[in-house]
């Protein structure tokens, strides 16, 4: 239990340093990402979706928008043509995982941490059940996580709540350490993206 506590503790610190200096060092891709997407697109720069946090309860999730307005408010495989949605530079975004960035902020309100379970859409049921009775919902998400190095878009939602549930039961700080590397080159070489 003490254990379970420094490392949650680590993890906080780690967390809100991270991303604050993110923030200031990412400041001018981050202005020419919002700018692109407004000269390219109408619409807001950044898309606030409801997304499910730590025990199932809904918080606002900072995205920068690829897709258009009129997009329904699904999974983006649910969609009958994801790609007659998305933006002309929301592909590229999505592809290298741009669009995530603002989910900084996120983070250091704490809605989010860097590694933890993705945070499911408010109407996916399947998944926000099957996380639920395997326990999932009781870690706050991810920015990243197991599952989003182990597949990503690929993986069916049985999968997906089977590496989350695998990260909730051996997290630690090297793990998140060993995750956060991974993803990052997941994100430069853009696999595991379908949509």
């Amino acid at each position: 239990m003490v254990q379970k506590k420094i490392y949650q503790s680590i993890k906080r610190i780690f967390d809100v340093s991270a991303a604050a200096a993110a923030l200031i060092i990412l400041a001018l891709p981050l202005g020419c990402i919002a700018l692109a997407i407004k000269l390219t697109s109408s619409g807001p720069v950044i898309h606030w979706s409801r997304r499910i946090g730590k025990n199932n309860l809904l918080f606002q999730m900072a995205k920068f928008r690829t897709m258009r307005v009129d997009t329904p408010q699904v999974a983006t495989h649910l969609l009958k043509d994801s790609s007659a949605y998305v933006t002309s530079i929301g592909k590229f975004l999505r592809k290298f995982s741009l669009d995530e960035l603002p989910q900084l902020i996120n983070i250091i309100s704490g809605d989010l941490s860097f590694v933890g379970p993705r945070p499911a859409l408010f109407n996916q049921d399947d998944l926000i059940r099957l996380r639920t009775e395997k326990n999932v919902h009781k870690f706050i998400p991810g920015l990243t996580g197991w599952a989003q190095i182990n597949g990503r878009d690929e993986l069916q939602i049985p999968q997906k709540v089977e590496f989350d549930a695998y990260y909730c039961e051996h997290s630690s700080f090297l793990f998140d350490i060993k995750i956060i590397v991974l993803t990052v080159f997941k994100a430069f070489s853009g696999a595991g993206v379908c949509h």
